[in-house]
């Protein structure tokens, strides 16, 4: 059986292996020869091996070349480059994914280790802010947690899609400059008391449209506090706590839509809507360069231990790439 390198999960953290089985495509799905691998928080999870955890390679986004395909693929061929999203398997020479789950690139256009950060970033922005959010020109956005690297997709797609006022929220005033680049018109810290009433101040008190969090926990009571009646607020992500007090009461009288997202129970099939939808949409952004992430650091895949405990320290702004 052919073998390869890669990153795999053990008891101590994500550990290369140079002799790990080069997988194979089943029907519907393609074998990639990954050129590089973005980062993600959650592959710290992954990456820890437990007792009832099967043998994983980490890793959930990638880019490189198709060299093979299943039966029934028909939407891309051997040869195409693409950027890939997946369970697992990114940290690795060659890495497996659903046919539906990839989009091409021309590496003339959009460099390789561009592509390989895209994929996840741009699929929950768009998800969140297009699809469950529905945001619409001349609205206004708060992205709470806008210096994660979904955060910063997430400001410039709300940019792109004409929003009238783009807020994020980060606690490093230092980052305000970049962030404002991507596409933030105001930015406020949500861990100082009276941010939420400074929002409303921008906003002449009406409050913002429509809300994407990334920190939930302490900050969900004042994102309600700082929306506008009818809004809507998509649940994201969990980095300040998974569970908070809640106040039902400003939620009804608002009557705010407050949804919950996540990759984890999604079926095959809406994965690839949502990279159908994003395809449709942001292509011509995705080429030229209007939708884009700063690339912190990149290490080999040798070094993917390396890479995660940068990634823990959260000492990096942007993306941080294995180059395979």
């Amino acid at each position: 059986m052919p073998t390869m390198r890669a990153g795999i999960a053990t008891a101590d953290g994500v550990a290369f292996h140079s002799d790990i089985p080069r997988p194979a495509p089943a029907a519907g799905q393609v074998l990639v020869r990954v050129s590089d691998a973005g980062l993600n928080h959650a592959d710290l999870n992954s990456a820890r091996l437990t007792a009832n955890t099967p043998f994983t390679i980490v890793g959930q986004e990638w880019a490189g070349e198709i060299v093979e395909v299943g039966s029934g693929v028909t939407n891309v061929k051997a040869g195409d480059h693409v950027m890939c999203f997946g369970r697992n398997g990114g940290y690795a020479e060659y890495a497996v994914t659903e046919a539906g789950w990839v989009m091409r690139f021309n590496p003339r256009e959009l460099k390789t280790e561009q592509a390989a950060v895209l994929p996840l970033a741009l699929l929950t922005a768009h998800d969140a802010l297009v699809t469950r959010g529905q945001l619409q020109s001349g609205q206004s956005v708060l992205v709470q947690g806008a210096s994660s690297a979904v955060g910063m997709m997430t400001l410039q797609v709300a940019r792109l899609k004409g929003a009238s006022l783009v807020v994020g929220t980060s606690r490093d005033a230092e980052k305000y400059p970049k962030l404002q680049a991507m596409g933030a018109t105001l930015m406020l810290n949500s861990s100082t008391p009276d941010w939420a009433d400074k929002l409303l101040e921008a906003t002449s008190n009406k409050g913002v449209d429509v809300v994407v969090d990334f920190v939930s926990g302490p900050t969900v009571n004042g994102s309600i506090k700082a929306m506008a009646v009818l809004g809507r607020m998509v649940n994201v992500g969990r980095l300040g706590g998974a569970t908070a007090e809640f106040n039902f009461d400003q939620h009804a009288a608002k009557r705010i839509n407050y949804i919950g997202v996540t990759f984890r129970t999604r079926t095959t099939e809406e994965i690839s809507d949502i990279v159908t939808k994003v395809q449709a949409d942001l292509a011509p952004a995705i080429r030229d360069g209007r939708l884009a992430l700063p690339i912190d650091r990149t290490f080999k895949l040798e070094d993917a231990a390396a890479a995660h405990a940068l990634m823990s320290s959260n000492g990096q702004f942007g993306k941080i790439v294995l180059s395979i």
